[in-house]
């Protein structure tokens, strides 16, 4: 009977404590704020690493049109019979592509690559001369500077089916960007790297001299293109980071 009593004021005992403990709401704030605040935190950094990809993505679509744009413009204004593209003229296309690009730094962190693409003796597609910008690795998805210079084998550039083909005396300019992305919130946990491909084309506005790019004195640095990895064609490139980040961010 000793024993009973015994136990049962220790079971009383215990009893109060848990029942106080059970009422006691003071701290349940701080629970719910410490189960939730790593969550908040997760998509309100993911929501802004998405918004400035996407911003990237824009800006580097609108670089490709604009230095396709402008070297379509090259000479366009000149009083020459047949006005010449020269090297200090593509280089001044891509100093405008570099001062667009601003904190984002197209010189170090991307490659610009502006081919010609004109009709050879053969009828076919060709790609008589090739400028590069930029210190990333990369070549054009289409060939260098002289792929389908003879025959009619080379289809064009562009998504295949779609190619983009020049005409009779009427170049085209084909510029491919790009650009390797560097996280803005979440660099320490997105280790893979992202890159942004665009491509944009532009028809030469006037006649001009397609024979060859013009070096006169004084004469400029020739913006060759170095051999590097060759860019993957649009259907092969997935979603150019953005699909990374969404299936991290889990969304």
């Amino acid at each position: 009977m000793i024993q009973n009593r015994s136990l049962r004021r220790a079971t009383i005992a215990l009893q109060r404590p848990v029942r106080r403990l059970r009422r006691d709401t003071r701290a349940l704030a701080m629970i719910e704020m410490a189960v939730t605040l790593p969550t908040l935190l997760l998509l309100s950094f993911g929501g802004l690493e998405i918004s400035s990809l996407m911003l990237a993505h824009t800006r580097i679509s609108n670089i490709a049109l604009s230095v396709a744009d402008n070297a379509s413009r090259i000479a366009s204004e000149s009083g020459l019979a047949n006005p010449q593209v020269r090297e200090v003229d593509v280089n001044d296309v891509f100093r405008g592509a570099q001062i667009e690009s601003g904190t984002m730094n197209l010189l170090a962190n991307g490659r610009v690559i502006l081919s010609s693409l004109e009709l050879n003796d053969d009828g076919g597609q060709w790609i008589h001369w090739q400028r590069c910008y930029g210190n990333m690795n990369v070549s054009s998805a289409y060939g260098p500077q002289g792929t389908g210079a003879s025959g009619t084998s080379f289809a064009g550039m562009g998504d295949e089916g779609s190619e983009v083909k020049a005409g009779e005396g009427n170049p085209i300019m084909f510029v491919e960007i790009t650009y390797r992305y560097q996280p803005a919130v979440l660099a320490s946990l997105y280790d893979a790297p992202i890159d942004i491909d665009y491509e944009a084309a532009f028809a030469v506005r006037d006649a001009r001299d397609t024979s060859q790019i013009f070096n006169p004195n004084p004469s400029a640095t020739v913006a060759n293109c170095p051999t590097g990895v060759q860019r993957k064609k649009r259907h092969d490139r997935g979603h150019n980071g953005l699909g990374g980040i969404l299936g991290w961010a889990g969304l």
